[in-house]
């Protein structure tokens, strides 16, 4: 299973250093291994350790349980997919322009990063509650992003949806779930995808897109 290298996602602080050792970072790369493999409760420390070519006991040096380690992974990858979704809203171009570009980078991110993805997307329900109310608020802040977007398009009288929260759900909803089924094996590499995807939501949104001409009446 490979997609983009974990010690990519992780921020770094001003002037590109990161605060983690190395073995923080082989522990982090594993416990996303067997957490999508694996599924979070089947995984053991000892699967964790294993991988990351340390003792059981290791581990404990840098994370005191496998909930910390799955807290760590799902707060700094929403992180980074928030990080995407505010450079995208607040870049240059009409709201058609930017949501194109959102949905693009958001799509080819989750197939790069499936690995990563599919843990952060579809464990939540094994984090403890304090790391879930994060993690929660993470997801809030990028539903509130997209959801500006959308409205600020509709200000602008290029989208036209029924209901602005449910689109933007919609919107997100079809980037995650990319994690979910996406393998080197696929057709389209990531930023093939992100293209297709960008198209299908500006349709869903009602934006006209260049060269497609008016829609039809009907009968």
């Amino acid at each position: 299973m490979t997609s983009t290298p974990i010690a990519e996602l992780w921020p770094t602080l001003p002037g590109g250093a990161d605060t983690r050792p190395e073995a923080a970072h082989r522990l982090l790369r594993a416990a996303v291994e067997s957490f999508a493999e694996r599924g979070f409760h089947a995984t053991t420390t000892r699967d964790i350790a294993t991988g990351a070519g340390m003792s059981p006991a290791a581990l404990y040096i840098h994370y005191p349980s496998k909930a910390a380690l799955l807290a760590e992974i799902s707060r700094v990858g929403h992180a980074a997919t928030l990080a995407l979704v505010r450079t995208a809203v607040a870049g240059e171009g009409d709201p058609v322009t930017r949501m194109r570009r959102l949905v693009e980078e958001f799509t080819a991110w989750h197939a790069r990063a499936r690995t990563v993805g599919r843990v952060v997307n579809y464990e939540l329900h094994a984090l403890p509650e304090d790391a879930y109310a994060v993690v929660a608020a993470l997801r809030l802040d990028i539903e509130r992003e997209v959801t500006r977007l959308i409205e600020a398009g509709l200000a602008a009288g290029v989208f036209e949806v029924g209901e602005v929260r449910t689109a933007a759900r919609a919107v997100t909803s079809l980037g995650i779930d990319v994690s979910r089924w996406y393998t080197d094996r696929s057709s389209e590499t990531p930023e093939e995808l992100g293209r297709r995807y960008g198209e299908l939501v500006l349709r869903m949104l009602g934006a006209q897109l260049p060269g497609a001409g008016p829609s039809k009446p009907g009968p």
